[in-house]
């Protein structure tokens, strides 16, 4: 199957009430999508990369009473979990999607990513296009451009702070018009990720030394 677009329904999920609900509407709505979505992008990472891209789906299996805010897929070379790994991710929370390449604090060594993108910023600074948005929580649905966004003061945060996190890509409002075109998606999809393999690379390489 081909992935054919979100629409308000999907987004309307996280207005659910109730736990069971809500995983409920989104195991129905959501999770057939992210299979398609992350299939498809999980096989042109593989390509592009030279190695083996899984696909992870969020289970939010530890949630005993509140409903999740978001939900997400996630792509990391690891077969058996992304969170202690640089990954891609894809998600919504119920006024937007985002797609990040992301480091969260499970990672073991982010000090050193951290180190490694503070010695190579110029490098990061005309790899991220300035309409990108970065966020240092995965749990909060705000991010800043990076224009308005102090980079270096940033990746120090992400470097110092154990809870502290580095995430980068974009967000697509939930009402534009390019979210029901699947196509057109994949298209976004694919181009925030090429734009941020050198990234990705550069943090890979660092891990080898680790």
């Amino acid at each position: 199957m081909q992935f054919e677009g979100f629409n308000s329904q999907d987004f309307n999920t996280f207005t659910i009430d109730g736990l069971d609900e809500r995983m409920r509407a989104i195991q129905e709505r959501i999770q057939p999508k992210f299979q398609e979505i992350g299939r498809k992008a999980a096989a042109d990472l593989s390509v592009k990369l030279g190695n083996e891209i899984f696909l992870h789906i969020a289970r939010h299996a530890r949630r005993t009473v509140n409903p999740p805010k978001d939900t997400w897929l996630a792509l990391a070379a690891n077969k058996r979990g992304y969170k202690q790994h640089p990954h891609f991710q894809i998600g919504l929370f119920d006024d937007h999607v985002f797609i990040w390449l992301a480091y969260i604090y499970e990672l073991p060594h982010k000090k050193e990513i951290a180190e490694t993108f503070l010695k190579n910023m110029q490098t990061l600074k005309t790899t991220i296009p300035n309409d990108f948005v970065i966020s240092l929580d995965h749990m909060k649905k705000g991010a800043v451009s990076l224009k308005e966004i102090d980079l270096e003061n940033s990746l120090a945060r992400f470097r110092d702070v154990k809870k502290a996190e580095f995430l980068v890509g974009r967000h697509i409002e939930a009402d534009d018009a390019i979210l029901a075109d699947g196509k057109a998606f994949m298209q976004v999809v694919e181009s925030t990720f090429d734009t941020l393999l050198p990234l990705y690379q550069l943090s890979i390489k660092q891990l080898e030394h680790c």
